[in-house]
């Protein structure tokens, strides 16, 4: 048998790169070798590279190169404090096209497995620098930095025909430090993305997936930013995730969100691409009304939110088998399942796994979280990407799940 060309750390089998439509993914790669051994341990810039190199060579599997790359997002472990903008260079030194792909980089103070310092996740598509409509929003690298970018530019929203990616912003997007409390960031934030959006001919009502993070330890918190967020947005709205964060950059910004959306172009304008719905009605809602949905299904990918452990049927904000990981892992991967059947997909057909758990950052703790994710998808894992949390929204809720698979049909 040939040896995989890199792996992580577990005895579960898993992909490390899969395809849904014209869309490829890679999980959480990297500075690994093909047992799983990180080859440079504690050394961040050297991890970086060496999970590009691993991201390349993914990528390749399914025919595409670090060129195909729309968008990056890279979790690297520190308390906030190093530069963003030296980690987003670092990133994108191995791609010289331009535009460069749209990055995101989260400082986070856990890493799924020892002497690991980075894991980082890619969206491509192959071809598509050679597409008629590919538009960029960029700005310019600060003086300060422009010796450790190859382009002068940084992307902030980013067209790929269909695909729009626009990364993870805050308040703040020249390392100076955000002012005003989180209400006043997230208003920033949101108008930002929107103001970005409509530079690419799309809106809010085209994004199909939101991520966002938040600082908070209990769901009050996440009431406060969640409420600004949706009156953005009007239903029927994109999946959405969002999580507690434990450090930002820079300093003092209280919160993050970033956006992946699709519109189309027909006969020289700009159009909304019909997507398929799925809300089972034993999937939880919102304790707070908001116009996003659970699942949806868009050309050939279907896309879920953060699936977490709520009470089924219920909108009460209730956690079922509080505080228990294992447990509440395997009932959140069964709405995701629940989700996926709404579209005659089942678990195989994942090609993306997202996943946030509470832990105190042992590889241990990771394994066996894993383990419980496997239970409720058995056979092949699909390409991972394993954020180990202090806490999530609260000391009862252990979980956050999302994920994207391929769909036979469309919507």
């Amino acid at each position: 048998m040939k040896a995989p060309i890199w792996s992580l750390p577990i005895d579960l089998a898993h992909d490390v790169v899969g395809s849904a439509g014209p869309l490829t993914f890679v999980g959480g790669s990297g500075d690994f070798d093909f047992s799983g051994r990180i080859r440079r341990p504690q050394n961040l810039t050297a991890q970086i590279s060496g999970a590009m190199d691993n991201v390349a060579a993914a990528l390749a599997v399914e025919g595409c190169t670090l060129d195909d790359v729309i968008r990056l997002k890279a979790f690297y472990k520190d308390d906030g404090s190093r530069d963003g903008l030296e980690v987003i260079a670092a990133l994108l030194e191995p791609i010289a096209s331009d535009p460069p792909p749209a990055v995101t980089v989260n400082p986070t103070p856990l890493m799924p497995f020892a002497d690991q310092q980075v894991q980082i996740q890619a969206i491509a598509q192959r071809g598509w620098r050679r597409m008629d409509d590919v538009r960029a929003v960029t700005r310019a690298v600060p003086e300060t930095h422009r010796k450790l970018f190859a382009h002068g530019h940084i992307t902030l929203g980013l067209r790929a025909g269909e695909f729009i990616a626009v990364p993870g912003r805050t308040a703040s997007e020249d390392g100076t430090t955000p002012t005003g409390d989180g209400i006043a960031q997230t208003h920033s934030v949101m108008s930002g993305l929107e103001a970005t959006l409509k530079e690419l001919g799309a809106s809010f009502q085209d994004v199909i997936k939101k991520e966002g993070y938040y600082f908070g330890t209990d769901l009050a918190q996440w009431a406060s930013m969640a409420g600004v967020r949706a009156t953005y947005f009007r239903e029927p709205a994109a999946v959405a995730t969002v999580v507690p964060c434990h450090a930002l950059w820079p300093r003092g910004a209280l919160t993050k969100v970033e956006v992946l959306a699709l519109r189309e172009r027909r006969n020289g304008f700009d159009k909304y691409v019909p997507r398929g719905d799925s809300w089972p009605d034993r999937v939880w809602d919102w304790p707070i009304p908001v116009p996003y949905r659970q699942g949806l299904r868009v050309r050939e990918t279907i896309w879920t939110g953060g699936q977490v452990p709520f009470e089924p049927s219920h909108n009460a904000g209730r956690t079922v088998l509080a505080g228990d990981l294992v447990a509440q892992t395997r009932f959140t991967m069964g709405y995701i399942e629940d989700i996926l059947r709404g579209f005659d997909a089942l678990m195989s057909d994942l090609r993306l796994l997202v996943c946030y758990f509470t832990s105190s950052g042992t590889p241990a703790e990771t394994n066996r979280f894993l383990a419980a994710v496997a239970d409720r998808a058995p056979g092949v894992l699909p390409p991972l990407t394993v954020v180990p949390q202090p806490h999530m929204h609260s000391p009862e809720m252990t979980v956050e799940i999302w994920g994207v698979a391929r769909s036979v049909d469309s919507p």
